[in-house]
């Protein structure tokens, strides 16, 4: 049994290798792959880390180089849902850092902590691309527009 057969489930490795078939080199499908761990587990955990690297044939530093690059990849636990908060400066202007401070109130945690119920993560992130919305944030796949405490009291359930 490989390393990898033992770490990762079935699923994955199907969904994987069928990822894998739409690029000349493995390692293209790095960033896919990572995804296809994290959909399953909300993070990508060292060991599932090493089982993708033996399935693209990289080095598990290499597959750790792509995942720490990317912030949408996890390589610690997060909560049910990740609140990323955008903290460029268009949306600093507009407000974020209140919206970051009202987060870490109402859920007692700082950025990059889970809340206590394990329900959300809140991650800064650079840019959402919204800016003439701003501030923004991103909570699970949606992109929250013009963010005020309304919002926020929307998404965490008054």
């Amino acid at each position: 049994m490989t390393e990898k057969s033992a770490v990762l489930t079935v699923v994955e490795i199907e969904e994987i290798t069928a990822e894998i078939t739409h690029y000349a080199d493995k390692a293209a499908a790095s960033i896919e792959a990572l995804k296809t761990v994290q959909k399953y587990r909300q993070w990508v955990s060292d060991e599932c880390l090493v089982a993708v690297a033996e399935l693209l044939d990289i080095s598990p530093a290499q597959l750790e180089a792509v995942a720490t690059f990317y912030n949408l990849i996890y390589r610690q636990p997060v909560g049910k849902t990740v609140i990323h908060y955008c903290d460029s400066v268009s949306c600093w202007i507009m407000g974020s850092d209140q919206i970051k401070e009202s987060l870490c109130r109402r859920l007692q945690v700082e950025p990059g902590q889970m809340s206590a119920d394990g329900k959300y993560t809140i991650l800064p992130i650079v840019c959402l691309g919204a800016c003439d919305h701003a501030p923004v944030m991103l909570v699970g796949d949606q992109l929250r527009l013009d963010v005020n405490d309304e919002t926020v009291n929307e998404i965490l359930g008054r």
